[in-house]
């Protein structure tokens, strides 16, 4: 049997499934991908790999009692096996007071996530991208190491009780790290897409070049609170740590930043500048997602914050019946506005301060005030007088995306970004940060 099926062909496997099944609800979830990838390192090709995958996933619910079996072999026999895997285990579980039964049929919007150019990515293909960013940093003899990885697939899932939902997408992602023969300058560049049409090695490396050979012979300077530039890579792995704080329950149980005093939460609450306005829609062009979420509730364009105010928090099913609220599913994308201003323009206007082009190891330190602890990386430079006069030694930082948001003073153009912490794709635009707090130096490159 294929890997890769087609909706039709998706729909006839999961019935089958189905017509097994003799418990009181059923739901199958099916995944099929194929990926690549090239791994290089000090300017040499290292590894070179493909996966293929292609599992099934058995929910059988009696009443609220609920197993789940996985399988990967597709025969019919295996295909009864695991349904009656799935339904010995419900047998044996004790009841989920928290389960709330399966969907019936659902609509669900456009999103066209697939491409075949990243599909249709071979190994040579992936070799002449690989290419062009080696003989970059080779001719200016500088030291490289990246992975190149695209993968295409979908994601299908039907129950007992008529839903039936399928997407096909497609990934490629693109990390390089560069740096110069003594290892003093460092630089770092992140590109991901759904069309690997839109990837180009040769100017993602170039970028992260001219990084590395700017970051050398960095000079100390006093930590402290500075006017920061945060590129979007860099801006990304603090707000994804709001986004993953956006649930209502965990805020009406007191457990989050979004909770308040009497078991209430800050939806409504005007928690940042007026400026930020953070939303998902499976349909945006430049980040497309599935529209339907891993239940089978349907994803729709959903505000998060507007203007600075939080409009919504994500419900389980559960937790919004029991608190009488919209069952919304966790966002699937996150895209911030921006505004107009170049990188470029945010430099100019800036008489004294520091860009930020990485920030790594993010670490928790206030769950209350989302008070995170991590370290500037590849490249912090220094501003006077609306220039980069020279780099500078790498910080640890204490600060709060908050308050951060906040202290907003410039948003630039939204760009599609790759967070380094998750691995997840957002989009994000770069933005200017007064009183940003670096607690101490560190010597990392």
């Amino acid at each position: 049997m294929a890997i890769i099926l087609t909706e039709s062909e998706a729909k006839a496997l999961l019935q089958k499934v189905l017509s097994y099944s003799k418990a009181d609800e059923c739901e199958v979830n099916l995944l099929g991908e194929e990926r690549g990838n090239l791994r290089y390192a000090r300017n040499e090709v290292s590894t070179s790999g493909s996966l293929i995958n292609k599992n099934l996933v058995v929910q059988s619910a009696f009443g609220k009692k609920v197993g789940v079996a996985t399988i990967d072999e597709f025969d019919d026999a295996s295909l009864e096996k695991v349904v009656r895997r799935s339904e010995e285990l419900a047998q044996l579980a004790p009841e989920n007071p928290e389960y709330v039964g399966v969907l019936g049929p659902q609509q669900y919007m456009k999103s066209n996530g697939f491409f075949d150019s990243t599909a249709t990515v071979t190994p040579d293909k992936r070799a002449e991208a690989v290419d062009k960013s080696l003989q970059l940093s080779r001719a200016a003899k500088l030291t490289a190491a990246g992975f190149l990885e695209d993968q295409y697939g979908y994601n299908a899932m039907m129950n007992s009780k008529g839903l039936f939902a399928y997407y096909p997408s497609t990934n490629v992602n693109f990390t390089l790290t560069v740096r110069t023969p003594d290892s003093k300058g460092s630089g770092y560049v992140a590109r991901g897409y759904s069309d690997v049409s839109k990837l180009d090695t040769a100017a993602a490396t170039q970028i992260a070049m001219q990084k590395a050979q700017g970051s050398a012979e960095a000079r100390a300077i006093e930590p402290g609170k500075y006017t920061v530039i945060l590129e979007p890579t860099a801006a990304v792995v603090l707000l994804e740590n709001i986004f993953y704080n956006m649930d209502a329950r965990s805020a009406d149980e007191g457990r989050s930043y979004f909770s308040k005093s009497g078991g209430k939460s800050r939806l409504g609450d005007k928690i940042v500048d007026e400026r930020v306005t953070i939303y998902s829609d499976p349909a945006n062009a430049d980040l497309p997602a599935s529209p339907w979420s891993g239940d089978g509730r349907p994803q729709e364009k959903t505000m998060w914050i507007e203007k600075g105010v939080v409009k919504n928090l994500s419900y389980s099913r559960y937790w919004a019946q029991k608190q009488g609220k919209k069952a919304v599913p966790n966002p699937n994308n996150i895209i911030m506005t921006g505004g107009t201003a170049s990188l470029e323009d945010m430099i100019k206007s800036t008489q004294r301060g520091i860009l930020v082009t990485k920030l790594w190891y993010i670490r928790e330190v206030d769950p209350q005030t989302i008070l995170l602890t991590g370290l500037t990386r590849d490249g912090t430079f220094y501003i006077e007088n609306g220039k980069i006069k020279f780099p500078v030694k790498n910080f640890r930082f204490n600060e709060s995306p908050v308050i951060m948001l906040n202290n907003l003073e410039t948003l630039g153009k939204p760009e599609r970004v790759l967070s380094t912490e998750s691995n997840q794709s957002y989009l994000i635009p770069p933005m200017k940060i007064r009183e940003f707090t670096f607690t101490s130096l560190s010597d990392a490159v």
